[in-house]
């Protein structure tokens, strides 16, 4: 009997298996500090050292890879004759399905990755993992430059003359 499992599958479960074996230590450290380390002064504190610690180019690859993304299908969309994705999103409520189905079959194994590289840098540099934080921090550092890249490449392609192609240019190439 063999079992097929997609790649994207693969890793989600592997997210999930990572975020809720972590989940039991984020409850105990909330009932012996009494506070939530999402709300806390921690939390900043622990943000601002992920900067300095293992992992960091990731602040700089993963929103490129994200970057060239959103460009690519923005697009994608400029060519469709679609609004700029955020623009649908916020104002075209019966395309809002499609634009999320659209975006996340595009990133969804970026911010699988983002998630686990999160998870591993907390482990490397505070010896624990909050896993509130890693699901954060991974999405947003795709998500942002994700959605404004494809609304700004769909605005700026739409502003592009396209050439007219006439009977001379099209005899012209033959």
């Amino acid at each position: 009997m063999k079992i097929s499992i997609s790649r994207s599958r693969l890793l989600t479960a592997i997210v999930i298996v990572v975020l809720v074996a972590a989940t039991p230590f984020a409850i105990a450290e909330f009932l012996r500090t009494g506070e939530f380390y999402m709300f806390s002064r921690c939390f900043v504190d622990d943000m601002l050292a992920r900067l300095h610690g293992p992992g960091r180019l990731r602040f700089i690859f993963q929103p490129t890879v994200a970057i060239v993304l959103g460009a690519r299908d923005g697009m994608k969309d400029a060519r469709a004759g679609n609004a700029p994705f955020l623009w649908g999103l916020v104002f075209h409520p019966a395309d809002r399905p499609g634009l999320l189905r659209s975006a996340l079959a595009s990133v969804r194994d970026l911010v699988a990755v983002a998630i686990l590289l999160d998870v591993a840098s907390q482990l490397l540099i505070f010896r624990r993992v909050n896993p509130f934080a890693a699901l954060l921090l991974g999405p947003v550092l795709i998500g942002l430059p994700y959605a404004s890249s494809r609304a700004l490449t769909n605005r700026i392609a739409r502003r592009q003359p396209r050439p007219v192609r006439t009977a001379e240019s099209t005899n012209a190439q033959i």
